[in-house]
């Protein structure tokens, strides 16, 4: 599989980086993310996570570090959980962690929305 790079630009302030890497199970997405039309953006790393869960049996390690995100990058993010949430019940090692600055601890409440939703333990850290 193919690592996923990309990296945050001033002239993008709207779109994450991201790195997936195959090799070590570790997937980051950092920054922004409220762009129109996300699931464009999104499409590619949903589609890497189903490809990794279809094809891997190893420890995957999801770290989000999203200090901004819109309604449709939320829906992106729980179509991500739940490909997680599969791979976990299947047997397989799931880690997912959610870094927020803890200037803003309204995103904790955030998070554990998406947990319940998902259906998936989300640890919450601060950056």
């Amino acid at each position: 599989m193919k690592r996923i790079e990309f990296r945050r630009s001033p002239s993008n302030p709207y779109y994450p980086g991201v790195v997936f890497d195959a090799d070590s199970g570790v997937c980051e997405i950092s920054g922004e993310s409220y762009m129109e039309e996300a699931y464009k953006f999104y499409y590619p790393l949903i589609n890497w996570l189903k490809e990794f869960t279809e094809k891997e049996n190893g420890k995957i390690i999801l770290n989000i570090k999203l200090i901004y995100f819109n309604t449709s990058t939320t829906k992106c993010l729980l179509d991500m959980f739940e490909i997680l949430k599969k791979y976990k019940n299947n047997g397989n090692e799931v880690e997912i962690n959610w870094f927020y600055d803890k200037e803003d601890p309204d995103m904790i409440d955030e998070v554990k929305d998406f947990e319940k939703e998902a259906e998936i333990d989300i640890e919450v850290k601060e950056f």
